[in-house]
């Protein structure tokens, strides 16, 4: 079976399955690719509210497939280079899409899927999952932006540890570390997920837009530059039809319907 990213619709929520089952869904630039399309059509449609990924079957990723690697160490650097940036691209488009994106995570989550999983909006784990940032066991390096991403969120002793010792991290201690959203029971990934997204489809898709915007942005920004992008995202959402429906809903006591 190849490698393909599956897409389907749960209510307002578009759920993108890694299926790759022959290799443990390993990841390849037809999926960076497929991603990217599925992410630039939701972005646009007003049906779609949030995006679910998760994995076929009992992983969410093995990473990389160890056999294209090997494969591409016989080709010039450049054929390598170009699919990392495929993989940049999709998690770039993941952080720049303007609604929430959740990692159901199920199995092991290792090397780019770790990454991938990271580059969610928010991660919820099976209770027996585990994380593996396995690169320095082959004698390569971090790529998916998991060094950025464990760098901004751990003390440097601890991603060293990650990211060297390529040891296999439990998804309670991510979550403990705050890494990992919420803990389900084994196979029940997907529907806390989707429990979740539910939840987020409630809430008004430009108040999530702005949020997710500033987070994205606060890291790399003075606070003087980041109160005034938060003065212009509170004052747009104010006057945005979506602040009187919600106002308008709390005084009433009754549920918002928001556009």
């Amino acid at each position: 079976m190849t490698a393909e990213l599956k897409s389907r619709t749960e209510g307002q929520t578009m759920v993108l399955t890694l299926a790759n089952p022959s290799q443990r869904n390993a990841l390849g630039p037809e999926m960076y690719a497929a991603g990217i399309e599925a992410l630039n059509g939701a972005e646009n449609s007003n049906d779609v509210r949030n995006v679910v990924i998760v994995g076929d079957g009992a992983w969410f990723s093995a990473g990389g497939s160890l056999q294209r690697l090997a494969a591409n160490r016989e080709r010039e650097p450049a054929a390598q280079a170009e699919s990392i940036d495929g993989l940049h691209n999709w998690i770039d488009s993941i952080r720049a899409f303007p609604k929430p994106v959740i990692a159901a995570v199920e199995g092991a989550a290792a090397g780019a899927g770790f990454s991938l999983a990271l580059a969610c909006d928010f991660v919820i784990a099976a209770r027996d999952a585990v994380f593996a940032a396995s690169y320095s066991n082959i004698a390569l390096s971090p790529d998916g932006g998991l060094s950025w991403q464990l760098a901004q969120a751990l003390p440097r002793q601890l991603a060293s540890e990650w990211l060297m010792g390529g040891e296999r991290i439990a998804a309670v201690r991510l979550h403990a570390l705050g890494l990992v959203n919420q803990l389900t029971e084994p196979g029940q990934a997907l529907q806390g997920a989707l429990t979740l997204a539910a939840t987020l489809a409630g809430r008004a898709p430009n108040s999530l837009a702005s949020i997710k915007e500033l987070l994205n942005d606060a890291r790399g920004a003075t606070l003087a530059a980041h109160l005034t992008q938060e003065r212009d995202h509170f004052v747009r959402n104010l006057h945005h039809p979506n602040a009187g429906i919600g106002i308008a809903a709390f005084l009433a006591k009754t549920p918002p319907r928001y556009e």
